[in-house]
């Protein structure tokens, strides 16, 4: 059922874009009929067979209690080298060499409920799956191989193997054996906070669902602002806001409602676009991400049917500029001129969420209680709300 990592190089080389709602996993046959899995299934069956072991349990259930990141994560390829290689200790001799030529992997209960009922018993699967609406492909400790549904979570905990979404490079220092001695000490305090820059903040955001699959875990919203590329017909994204940036663009939404304080364009930001492409304003637009953080991959073509449809049920006034006075700031809604979306990446592991392009509530026609701007996906669904300001 997945087998679409074998065949996405060459998917890829070929410059071949597979639209979002197309979920069906490639090669579905080949489980059938016995030929080769692909890596994250054959590391998955041999993950979940290691786990008969109850030594293995208890130094896996340490490792992640133990991890830093969010949702208690490990990196697969650096946990099974931890501490001198003591997890491959537990694997068959080959699963080294598969798990460097694998993708980067994470593994972790994406169901916190899984998580807490654990107890380092043999009652668990090793799930793995690529895109979020692929059906999960899970193991039990004896080899046994299972179908998941995909949007329910069974009763049994389950471990995801799955493709990074984690950035693992912002507390290297905590990914450790946790009985191999101790890490070093402690890092040094960050500076003191410094002013926040004027410009475009969201304060608060509601999405009707969290367009995540539950064995990927917590969703991970990004805040895109597009504008024109160059002086072309093209959009690209000048700024991205989400869980994975720095300072003031950084925020963490891990369900449906986030509240606090994200610059998404700062005034200078803004007035540079502005200054460089006279006449034209910019998209606030909003993603699910699946893998690479604040890159949007999707089909290009499913982007230009949501915000050609959206434009023209809004009169093209889907787009939003400073509209600051020396009395009041405020961002205001604007008329949009590009018309085509450019894809950058060429090469593709899964496909974002497109949530939505914001329109603001008086084009709408319609006011939602604490927020000014509707985020409007396919077939102009309300997908959510946002509120945006201008400090």
């Amino acid at each position: 059922m997945l087998h679409r990592i074998l065949i996405i190089g060459a998917l890829a080389a070929a410059g071949v874009l597979t639209a979002c709602g197309d979920r069906t996993p490639l090669n579905p046959e080949a489980a059938l009929t016995g030929g080769t899995p692909p890596k994250p299934e054959r590391l998955a069956r041999q993950f979940a067979k290691a786990l008969r072991n109850p030594a293995f349990r208890e130094y896996l259930k340490a490792q992640l209690d133990a991890s830093p990141f969010g949702e208690h994560k490990l990196q697969f390829q650096t946990f099974l080298g931890a501490g001198g290689g003591r997890a491959l200790r537990y694997f068959d001799a080959d699963v080294e060499q598969e798990a460097k030529a694998a993708i980067a992997l994470e593994v972790y209960f994406p169901v916190p409920a899984h998580r807490s009922a654990w107890t380092g018993d043999e009652n668990v699967l090793v799930a793995t799956g690529i895109t979020d609406r692929d059906v999960p492909v899970a193991f039990d400790p004896r080899g046994g191989r299972h179908l998941l549904d995909p949007d329910t979570p069974p009763e049994t905990p389950v471990l995801a193997l799955v493709p990074v979404e984690t950035d693992f490079s912002a507390a290297p220092q905590r990914q450790t054996c946790v009985e191999c001695g101790p890490a070093g000490g402690d890092p040094p305090p960050p500076p003191p906070p410094a002013a926040p820059p004027a410009g475009l903040y969201m304060t608060k955001a509601h999405f009707v669902q969290d367009f995540e699959g539950w064995l990927k875990g917590a969703p991970e919203f990004e805040v895109h602002i597009l504008g024109q590329k160059g002086q072309t017909d093209s959009l690209i994204s000048y700024q991205c806001a989400g869980e994975r940036q720095y300072g003031p663009y950084s925020f963490n939404q891990d369900n449906l409602d986030w509240s606090g304080n994200v610059l998404l364009f700062s005034k200078q930001q803004l007035d540079q676009y502005n200054a460089a492409h006279p006449g034209q304003n910019v998209r606030v637009f909003v993603v699910e991400d699946d893998d690479t953080a604040c890159t949007i991959k999707t089909d290009p073509d499913r982007f230009q049917r949501l915000v050609t449809a959206v434009d023209s049920a809004y009169r093209d006034l889907t787009a939003g500029n400073d509209s600051s006075s020396v009395i009041r700031r405020v961002y205001r809604y604007a008329k949009v001129a590009e018309n085509v979306w450019e894809a950058l990446a060429s090469f593709f592991k899964s496909n974002d969420e497109l949530v939505g392009n914001a329109v603001q509530d008086v084009i709408v026609g319609q006011f939602y209680p604490g927020f000014n701007w509707f985020v409007k996906g396919d077939n102009t669904i309300t997908n959510g709300w946002i509120n945006l300001v201008m400090y």
